[in-house]
């Protein structure tokens, strides 16, 4: 089954170079260190060769993720984004109504999120329990460490 993978033009860029990265370059990279490694003599007992041919498996599997990933990419455009409720690409500033601190979340897809830059995904059970809310409304998150309650206070671009 797969999934629609909501991204950012940048986004889907880069990982159509990844790809032809791996596609090319990569692909030559392993096929080379396979040859390298069977002119060493038998192949029963050649780590080398058994190494050379897990890494060309880790590599086919990648392309074949990113092919998927791509397959199923659609591009939003922060100008489509409706700021009247949290959806993918809102910025989003909340108050944990427990300890009164305010945060501020970007809610992008799975293969953009970096916490450190405050960039959450989608999927996350706290961007899941934020989408759809408007500024005002508390959302009643399940998390690992218990039920955290927000208070969206603000959504912009």
């Amino acid at each position: 089954m797969s999934t629609i993978n909501y991204v950012s033009k940048e986004t889907l860029e880069k990982m159509k170079e990844e790809l032809n990265e791996l596609r090319t370059r990569g692909r030559a990279e392993i096929a080379h260190a396979i040859a390298e490694a069977r002119e060493k003599g038998d192949l029963k007992e050649n780590a080398e060769y058994d190494a050379a041919k897990e890494a060309q498996g880790m590599h086919e599997a990648r392309i074949a993720q990113l092919e998927g990933a791509v397959a199923n990419a659609r591009i939003l455009d922060a100008k489509d984004v409706d700021t009247s409720k949290v959806s993918v690409l809102s910025k989003v500033k909340l108050t944990n109504l427990k300890t009164k601190k305010t945060v501020e979340y970007h809610l992008v897809s799975e293969k953009e999120a970096d916490l450190k830059l405050g960039k959450i995904s989608v999927n996350s059970p706290i961007g899941k329990g934020l989408l759809g809310k408007a500024p005002g409304e508390t959302a009643e998150i399940e998390v690992p460490a218990g039920i955290l309650q927000f208070r969206v206070e603000s959504i912009s671009i």
